[in-house]
């Protein structure tokens, strides 16, 4: 579920059809990026798989070209600089050129700030912030030389919003969001504006994105509800490769929450919390654990296994989302009345 932007023109879309356009995705061994591959896929566009673990990219690369798609493998780190810039060359030696580039890559540290190592916070900088910052430098040259193209970052919903627990990737998430701004404003004020830039809001996402984030909450991990499939990311990705927007929620969650947060930010904020910290965690306990941060885990699985939580806490979710409305509604309607009465 898309929604127009804020005050902004879209800009060019891919300069090819789906069907002869070269697509760069990162992250693309689980989850999103495997949807989005095999969305992508079905239009018989080429995608250039990355990611750390070989075997899961070539199971999903035979999938896209079950699907009707081109693909091809490039095993990267993103957090190595050299080696998404050697991305980008197989990518071009491949397909002779990009005409998409997709900043998908993220992992996550789960518990309290101060609880979380160091070295945990780091990694998740390294490859969600940096991640991004390596596959931006190495898309923009290749986009522009193509005459034109579109770069997507991933960066979920919690780059508009916050939740306790994830102090690391709330972080990383909003300054991709900053990032992908600064660079929209330099490439239009020098001329590039053949080359978009859009960013995804994701509400939360049935991948296995909780089973591989490191854990030091003494709880088991669950995605707060609702949680939608990663098809509709992979849909929301492929109608901005062909109409970019600045920005594009996926989910109604998200769209209700970016609402709530900029009408009511210090409420949003506080009920936000009070919903995650209750609804993000299993009734199991469970033991310090680094997950994937430094190890690669993935199996090519588009699915967290969490669809259950679709229609788990029905009632609670409800609640959130009237008092969310609710809350926007009687701001809007104090805003009014503050106009009026400073009206002379």
């Amino acid at each position: 579920m898309t929604t127009p932007d804020r005050g902004y023109r879209p800009g060019m879309p891919l300069t090819r059809p789906l069907d002869d356009a070269a697509v760069v995705i990162t992250g693309a061994s689980s989850g999103i990026g495997a949807a989005t591959a095999y969305a992508l896929a079905r239009h018989g566009a080429g995608v250039v798989l990355a990611a750390r673990t070989a075997e899961a990219l070539h199971r999903v690369a035979a999938r896209c070209r079950e699907l009707g798609g081109r693909a091809l493998v490039v095993p990267t780190d993103v957090t190595d600089p050299e080696a998404v810039r050697a991305l980008a060359a197989a990518a071009v030696a491949e397909f002779g050129r990009i005409d998409a580039w997709i900043n998908n890559a993220a992992v996550g540290t789960v518990g309290l700030f101060d609880e979380i190592p160091v070295e945990e916070f780091r990694r998740v900088v390294a490859v969600n912030l940096l991640g991004t910052v390596y596959g931006t430098k190495a898309a923009l040259p290749w986009l522009d030389a193509a005459g034109g193209g579109v770069l997507v970052n991933n960066a979920s919903v919690l780059a508009e919003v916050a939740m306790p627990y994830q102090s690391a990737y709330n972080a990383t998430k909003h300054g991709i969001r900053g990032l992908a701004d600064t660079v929209r404003q330099e490439l239009r004020v020098t001329g590039r504006g053949h080359i978009s830039v859009c960013t995804v809001l994701p509400a939360t996402i049935d991948t296995p994105f909780f089973r591989h984030a490191a854990n030091h909450s003494g709880h088991q991990l669950t995605p707060p509800p609702p949680v939608y499939p990663p098809e509709l990311v992979a849909d929301t990705i492929v109608r901005l490769l062909r109409r970019p927007r600045r920005e594009a929620y996926a989910g109604g969650a998200a769209r209700l929450l970016g609402l709530q947060w900029r009408l009511a930010p210090a409420l949003a904020e506080r009920v936000l919390g009070w919903y995650t910290a209750r609804t993000q965690f299993g009734p199991g306990p469970a033991p310090d654990d680094a997950g994937a941060l430094f190890r690669p885990a993935a199996e090519a699985d588009r699915l967290g296994g969490w669809h259950g939580r679709r229609r788990q806490l029905v009632r609670l979710t409800a609640a959130f989302g009237l008092a969310a409305a609710g809350t926007a509604v009687g701001t809007v309607a104090a805003m009014s009345r503050r106009t009026r009465a400073d009206r002379p």
